[in-house]
């Protein structure tokens, strides 16, 4: 893949090295199953990595042409795997080549890509003050260790993967797909404008619009999931034909499950806007704060001045050294 060399050879199979070279291991492994399509022995299994194998042909009518529809089982998860791979190799691609080109440019540059590994809202900010405290200490090692460095950190990334693959799951075995690709797709669109806003963030301070439309786009987003599962799961799916529990065929509609998934849409949009709400009225805090002790440091300032001027026995702003003797070293003096 022609990525960077490393300064360091870190002792092998131990965390730092996978780290530095998943992208190596990911690109070679990918490339064993690629091989496999040119051999007619391993042709049979390398493809069940490549398409998708459920896929029955339907007739509608006689006059129509066959439609191709496509089910699931348990060879889908060697294609998951296997456009995980893909992924990982993008994501290698775009951090080598596009982020870690504008560290080289800019030290500060160094956040754009913890804030991307990082899970939104508290940590975000958080990560930058880390960041910049151990900037000196770890620029020989690669960005993507900076998501695993903060122990505490861990179980929270946790917690967010978790809510995605259940979701995404549930809509790929109860064959909700259209459905799951709706939501996602202005799901996933306002997330890219949230980590397109912290880019352009730390490129320049001064750039915040992003944020303020994310906030918008962010409640929009949640407002239209809702309407959408009450719309699919309260008055779609119970006027449909083909009610009924059957696994063989893959049909999961009943008032049972269907109630579970509207709940289950409804209690992680209201979790998510309440993580919202939170976050917005503690920065909301923060500011007001910020703005108070600025106030309360420059107001200070002006007041010795009338201090000063309201001294007896002071000439343009500055105390007579006689003035500071106390009666008795007067007399003395005198004497």
């Amino acid at each position: 893949m022609g990525f960077r060399k490393k300064n360091k050879s870190p002792p092998v199979l131990s965390h730092e090295f996978v780290i530095q070279n998943h992208a190596d291991m990911v690109s070679c492994l990918a490339m064993i199953i690629l091989l496999g399509l040119m051999f007619e022995v391993t042709a049979k299994f390398a493809i069940m990595f490549i398409t998708v194998q459920y896929n029955v042909t339907q007739v509608l009518d006689e006059k129509s042409e066959p439609v191709n529809l496509y089910q699931y089982g348990p060879k889908d998860m060697a294609t998951v795997f296997f456009y995980l791979l893909i992924a990982v190799i993008l994501h290698a691609l775009i951090q080598e080549y596009i982020l870690d080109v504008s560290t080289a440019k800019s030290p500060s540059a160094y956040q754009p890509y913890v804030s991307i590994c990082m899970p939104q809202e508290g940590a975000f900010y958080r990560s930058f003050k880390f960041s910049c405290r151990n900037l000196k200490k770890i620029k020989h090692l690669r960005l993507s260790v900076f998501g695993f460095q903060k122990h505490e950190d861990i179980p929270r990334q946790l917690y967010y993967i978790c809510l995605y693959v259940v979701h995404i799951t549930g809509a790929y075995v109860l064959n909700l797909h259209r459905l799951g690709l709706v939501l996602l797709v202005p799901h996933y669109l306002v997330e890219l404008l949230f980590h397109a806003s912290r880019l352009f963030y730390f490129s320049d301070e001064n750039k915040q619009k992003g944020f303020t439309l994310w906030a918008l786009l962010f409640v929009i987003a949640r407002l239209l999931t809702l309407t959408l599962s009450v719309l699919t799961f309260g008055f779609g799916l119970p006027r449909t034909e083909n009610h009924g529990f059957s696994l063989a065929e893959g049909n999961f509609n009943v008032l049972t499950i269907r109630m579970t998934c509207l709940a289950a849409i409804c209690l992680t949009q209201a979790w998510m806007m309440w993580k919202f709400i939170n976050f917005q009225l503690k920065k909301w805090r923060e500011h007001s704060q910020n703005q108070a002790s600025k106030k309360k440091t420059v107001s200070p300032k002006s007041k010795p001045h009338k201090r000063e001027s309201a001294r007896g026995g002071a000439a343009n702003g500055v105390v007579k050294s006689e003035d500071k003797m106390s009666p008795r070293a007067r007399k003395a003096k005198a004497s």
